[in-house]
């Protein structure tokens, strides 16, 4: 069942080195969620469909020509976990864009490293990454993302409840077809020869004849 539900999750892995690479990916899908590797930051805020103003106008491209498939899919990234030590673009600087952006910025980022700097955790988190995990990374730490993969669930779905028109009517809604109601009785009332004000009862002084 826990399988089943991890498989809905696609987490986007970036690392410059093949084999760590491999790893994680092999270690993600152990763990039943899609995955998706590239090999730097800049590739990934690509797959995100976030570009860097300063590679927009370069000649040569920041990826393959056929990672350009990857902005016709629009596949959902669901977390990012990404190498800190990396060539152009860190994990660190990775982090930043992705939590400057308005649109990715509830994508949750775990960053990896092979050196234990406690300074350099520390700076992860407090720039708003999740967990930060030491090299090699286990399966034992890949548990620890399925609650922030079922967090980032949970917004996008109060969110959509949010935007929803509420079902009920609401007070001045209610109030204005009161006030209809009143409106369309009087005019009842004064089509059958009736006015409101002859409904009142006779005063008891006057009697018939009969």
């Amino acid at each position: 069942m826990g399988m089943a539900a991890d498989s809905e999750f696609h987490v986007l892995a970036v690392d410059d080195s093949i084999i760590d690479r491999k790893l994680i990916e092999r270690l993600l899908k152990t763990s039943s969620y899609q995955v998706t590797t590239v090999d730097s930051g800049s590739k990934a805020l690509e797959f995100l469909g976030l570009h860097e103003d300063d590679r927009i106008h370069q000649n040569t491209p920041s990826v393959s020509p056929n990672n350009h498939q990857w902005r016709l899919q629009e596949v959902e990234v669901n977390l990012v976990i990404t190498d800190y030590c990396m060539p152009g673009m860190t994990g660190y600087d990775l982090l930043k864009k992705i939590k400057e952006s308005s649109s990715l910025k509830n994508i949750p980022v775990v960053i990896m490293s092979s050196e234990n700097v406690p300074s350099r955790i520390s700076r992860c988190l407090e720039e708003g990454a999740e967990e930060f995990f030491l090299k090699p990374v286990r399966l034992s730490d890949l548990s620890k993302l399925r609650p922030h993969l079922l967090k980032t669930k949970s917004k996008d779905h109060c969110k959509e409840q949010v935007d929803e028109k509420p079902a009920f009517p609401s007070p001045k809604q209610e109030g204005k077809e009161e006030q209809q109601q009143s409106k369309n009785n009087k005019r009842k009332a004064m089509e059958e020869g009736v006015s409101p004000e002859r409904t009142r009862p006779r005063p008891n002084g006057i009697t018939s004849m009969v």
